[in-house]
């Protein structure tokens, strides 16, 4: 279950850190590569113009990159705190209820026909939303919907487009193949257009802040938040869309990225930030930081050859939820 909402104020004192967590990150990214850069030179490169080596490479790749990175690792995380209200249960995900299948199914069946790499975004946002509108058909009962019905209806709804995925990439042409599943891996090395993102993460995190006290009730129970005069199927209903559409532009820009919106709102919550006044920008931030620091390790552990970044954030979110899951069974 989520965590009730208590006194205190441990999330103003959380966003500090955060703050500098993020600046950290993003410094780290713009740093560090095939070619190490000083402090000094990042600097430099990005307030002058001076057409050279190091310029090209702040302006053109590592900084495009970098905001890429943090912009889908903020939308995970932003989504994976809204399922979780919607759910009211610490495992909901959009990888796990299925919504990023149906937009990784999409882009992958795009690159198939050869669609033009423009029409990604679209055609996710469309495979995001039709799985959105089957888990929800598909799991309403007589007079509503229920979380545990959700959650066990995305999970066979993500089966199924795990094998649409699968029959995709079987027929697909061999020249075409490993691209196809070095995106799916999640990889970050054509994202050089973040602003769409970005823009998407700043209006989701001012859509979750205007509902934060609607957002804070629910998660204490939706019978009381009904009883305290919340629309709570106009609420849901918000929240399934709007985490289809935060995650369709996070899987077009950066493929399939799993357990960032898993893990780092539960982080978030363990470390006591509950009121999503404070919980969904500690959210945007941590996971902006987590996958900016995830994808520099990625383009530099196996230099010149880089990891798909997805493959780190399974390695580390993997044990992290284990561990987190032990610690709960023993409180």
């Amino acid at each position: 279950m989520i965590t009730r909402a208590t006194p205190g104020r441990p999330g103003p004192r959380l966003l500090l850190p955060a703050l500098l967590l993020a600046g950290l990150s993003l410094w780290l990214g713009l740093s560090t590569g095939s070619v190490g850069l000083s402090s000094g030179e990042v600097l430099r490169h990005l307030f002058t113009d001076d057409g050279s080596v190091g310029d090209r490479i702040i302006d053109q790749l590592r900084l495009p990159r970098v905001l890429s990175a943090f912009a889908v690792g903020g939308l995970l995380a932003l989504a994976g705190a809204l399922m979780q209200v919607l759910l009211r249960n610490p495992l909901g995900d959009p990888y796990i209820l299925g919504v990023s299948g149906g937009a990784s199914a999409a882009v992958l069946g795009a690159m198939l026909l050869g669609l033009p790499a423009l029409w990604q975004t679209p055609v996710a946002a469309l495979g995001a939303l039709l799985s959105t509108l089957l888990v929800f058909s598909l799991s309403r009962g007589s007079d509503s919907w229920h979380g545990d019905r959700l959650l066990l209806t995305g999970v066979v709804v993500a089966a199924g487009w795990s094998a649409l995925i699968s029959f995709v990439l079987s027929i697909s042409p061999g020249a075409r193949l490993p691209g196809m599943l070095f995106w799916l891996l999640g990889d970050l090395s054509d994202a050089d257009r973040p602003g769409l993102a970005l823009g998407l993460l700043l209006a989701g995190l001012a859509f979750g802040l205007l509902r934060a006290r609607d957002l804070n009730l629910a998660a204490q129970g939706l019978l009381q938040a009904a009883a305290l005069g919340v629309d709570t199927r106009r609420l849901r209903l918000e929240l399934y869309f709007v985490s289809a559409l935060l995650t369709a532009a996070a899987v077009s820009l950066a493929g399939a990225i799993g357990f960032v919106g898993l893990i780092v709102p539960h982080l978030v919550r363990r470390l006591g930030a509950v009121d999503h006044r404070w919980l969904l920008p500690l959210a945007a931030l941590a996971g902006g930081s987590l996958l900016v620091i995830a994808d520099s390790a990625a383009r530099t552990l196996i230099s010149p050859m880089q990891l798909p970044v997805g493959v780190l954030t399974a390695l580390l979110g993997v044990p992290t939820f284990l561990f987190l899951l032990r610690r709960q069974a023993r409180a």
